[in-house]
């Protein structure tokens, strides 16, 4: 047997019970995967906190469970253990990153093969489970709003995990980097090359002070008003402005809003032909994973709530 971590009901992380289940068997085009890290996304509590699905009695099956409940983890780091009789370039025992993955909150999680790249052998595990769906997120922002050498790019949410390695990102490619984050973020963000500013009263002239000569590209990791606000009031051209959280204001903004949602840019495509550069960077430790903390499989509900707090700067990993 196996143990998956999944929710019983929508609502806060009390609804999350560790259950065992049969070890899967691959598809003929999947694999099986040993879990070893798993990464901790705010995705992974929205979607069973009710804030996209609510859930009538009607729609829940003779056991009391909604039929809909999610499958909680999106990616994952870990060894493959069987393999499909129609993969062809993977062996049993290769060290992998598997994304995008549905139910990596587990021991073993089957995923088709396309979602595999090999793991640097230089890179941590937990810094491996939690590398994808972050990175991937920070490069598509850079990607919308064009940012390059020259630019002087404002990072909302500066400190946390999209947003360090946002920072990282940018400053690579050449441009200077402005992070708003809390004073006791402030050392990490310089340590990655920015200069950090606090955010709340008084933002818009702390950055300008900052940025004498101008800010030429936004990047909203927070969705605040505020941050949408002063982005709008920095960068001239609001298509150089690029958000990954926020109110429908966004959308009559003119800014470009990036996610699942109607309207919205997935950049599934984009992601997909940088999931081996950011792998590769990351494991010549030239793109740092920050992990903030580690948890045991059967402590994904600490796990959660410690997300929705939201204080720590960094990523939160699971390690069954």
């Amino acid at each position: 047997m196996a143990r998956t971590v999944r929710p019983t009901d929508y609502g806060t992380p009390d609804v999350l019970e560790v259950a065992d289940t049969p070890v899967p068997t691959p598809s003929a085009d999947g694999v099986v995967v040993k879990v070893r890290a798993a990464g901790v996304n705010p995705i992974d509590w929205k979607l069973y906190s009710g804030q996209f699905h609510a859930v009538a009695d009607k729609h829940k099956n003779a056991t009391g469970l909604a039929e809909s409940l999610p499958k909680l983890g999106l990616e994952c780091a870990g060894v493959v253990t069987a393999v499909g009789a129609d993969v062809t370039g993977i062996e049993v025992g290769a060290e992998v990153i598997v994304y995008p993955v549905a139910g990596a909150y587990a021991d073993y999680v089957t995923a088709p093969a396309t979602s595999l790249i090999p793991k640097p052998a230089d890179l941590d595990w937990p810094e491996a489970g939690s590398l994808m769906l972050a990175g991937l997120t920070a490069a598509h922002t850079l990607h919308a709003a064009g940012v390059g050498r020259g630019d002087t790019v404002l990072v909302h949410g500066a400190a946390g995990g999209v947003g360090l390695l946002v920072t990282q990102l940018a400053a690579a490619s050449g441009a200077r980097v402005i992070g708003t984050a809390a004073e006791r973020n402030h050392d990490l963000l310089r340590e990655f090359g920015a200069t950090p500013v606090r955010y709340g009263d008084g933002l818009l002239e702390r950055v300008r002070t900052a940025a004498p000569d101008g800010i030429t590209a936004a990047i909203d990791c927070v969705g605040t008003d505020e941050a949408l606000d002063t982005s709008l009031a920095l960068v001239p051209d609001p298509q150089r402005i690029a958000s990954i959280a926020g109110t429908p204001r966004r959308a009559a903004a003119g800014i470009k809003v990036l996610g699942n949602g109607p309207g919205q840019d997935a950049g599934a495509e984009f992601r997909d032909s940088v999931r081996a550069d950011l792998a590769a960077r990351a494991g010549k430790g030239e793109l740092r994973v920050l992990i903030d903390t580690t948890y045991p499989l059967t402590e994904a509900a600490a796990a959660h709530r410690a997300g929705i707090a939201g204080h720590a700067p960094g990523k939160l990993v699971l390690l069954p």
